[in-house]
């Protein structure tokens, strides 16, 4: 069994990766133990939006590589552990059996090399599929540089699989990151979205939660302009389920490479914002920001978008298309249909709005019930009510050895 102080050190150790989530598998329970169906898991979200019903968990975080921005890099001074496959295993099943999880997020450091690593990896979810019996849901972090064959094999035993970008522009990665390459990130995404392609079964088995991928926000100088750009262009391209974004934390730097201050929780949860209004809204990113520019701290993405094109609105509540009901701030997508299915019945009232729970807070700025307006008289005022002061916050990471105060909500959802 893993020692209490290794694994405190392999769990701590992955609490900067924030690429998982336990979603969107269809394994079932085929004897063993465990069950990862989509509609039998229950899962557990933290105030800041990060998902805790999996084991999170380091292979090992004695990295070969000395990438500036990471906690685990060889230069870092910091204490060292590596786990065997078995001990793993072992842990995971132990805190199934007691309730505490449902899945398994695996990463690793580049221990020795990219392909050793792999190999354990790979080693590992085998075991735990086979010789444990674990059907539940695993997602394990792909090897950048390891050999393909390895992450193909794995991915016939796992839910999903993630290749994390880490920095928004291949500049950045050379600089912070040199013994990483772009190549090394995106070939195996290609790879994945091909298989996944060509396999158009019912209950694939490759992969069958997708694959996922993350970026470190704040640790160089890309504007969320850029990276959204580049969002966009995977989601297009490798149809990633999720881009992760993870807000910059200095850790024991000593270079002036890097900024010294945090990058805070409210940037992360703006770009958690736009890239909702991409995946579900049917925002171009061209709409919400331009390359250049970072997003408005004082407004989320809908609104600022709806305060730049105020000559839109407002729109009448009974009359407009689902497209522009989508994009009016306070309107998300539940809201839409319950408004589009209502009023077949007859003509809505502000009292009826409120009824059926329509949040009317911001968007009685942007709509006219029965061709009354209800909001702020002018364009000044109406930005004045809707501003508001999300304070940041120190940037604090979940353990299962504590219990950290959460001092700012990032929850991602419908605008």
């Amino acid at each position: 069994m893993i020692s209490e102080e290794k694994m405190m050190i392999l769990v701590d150790s992955a609490k900067y990766d924030v690429s998982c989530s336990s979603s969107g598998s269809k394994r079932a329970n085929v004897g063993g133990i465990g069950n990862a169906y989509a509609s039998g898991i229950c899962h557990s979200f933290t105030e800041d939006g990060r998902c805790i019903s999996l084991l999170k968990i380091l292979l090992s975080n004695d990295c070969a590589y000395d990438c500036l921005y990471c906690q685990s890099r060889r230069s870092n001074d910091v204490k060292r552990a590596t786990a065997t496959p078995d001990e793993i295993c072992e842990i995971t099943m132990e805190f199934y059996k007691r309730n505490y999880i449902e899945g398994l997020f695996l990463s690793s450091a580049v221990y020795k090399s990219p392909n050793y690593t792999m190999e354990l990896l790979l080693n590992t979810v085998i075991k735990l599929r086979k010789l444990y019996g674990f059907n539940g849901y695993i997602h394990l972090k792909g090897i950048p540089g390891a050999d393909n064959a390895l992450m193909m094999r794995a991915g016939e035993y796992v839910d999903r699989i993630s290749y994390n970008i880490e920095l928004p522009s291949e500049k950045s990665l050379r600089l912070l990151a040199p013994q990483k390459n772009k190549k090394n990130i995106i070939a195996p995404m290609s790879l994945i979205k091909g298989e996944k392609e060509a396999d158009k079964s019912f209950k694939s088995k490759f992969l069958p939660a997708g694959q996922t991928t993350q970026m470190i926000i704040g640790a160089s100088p890309e504007t969320d302009g850029r990276i959204l750009k580049l969002t966009e262009a995977l989601y297009s391209k490798f149809k990633l389920k999720r881009v992760y974004y993870s807000a910059y934390v200095p850790l024991n730097f000593n270079t002036n490479m890097r900024p010294t201050t945090p990058t805070g929780l409210l940037r992360e949860h703006r770009l958690y914002q736009a890239d909702w209004l991409i995946r579900f809204y049917g925002f171009k990113v061209n709409e919400i920001i331009n390359e250049e520019e970072n997003l408005n701290p004082t407004y989320d993405p809908k609104c600022a978008w709806a305060l730049k094109n105020f000559n839109l609105f407002p729109i009448e509540i009974n009359t407009a298309d689902v497209e522009m009901l989508a994009r009016t701030p306070g309107i998300g997508l539940k809201s839409t249909y319950k408004i589009i299915k209502a009023r077949k019945y007859g003509n809505l009232t502000i009292e009826d709005l409120k009824a059926m729970k329509i949040p009317l807070k911001r968007a009685i700025h942007f709509i006219t019930v029965n061709g009354k307006y209800y909001g702020a008289p002018t364009l000044k005022e109406t930005k004045r009510r809707l501003s508001f002061s999300e304070p940041d916050a120190e940037y604090t990471q979940l353990s299962l050895f504590s219990s950290p105060e959460i001092k700012n909500s990032v929850i991602t959802g419908e605008l």
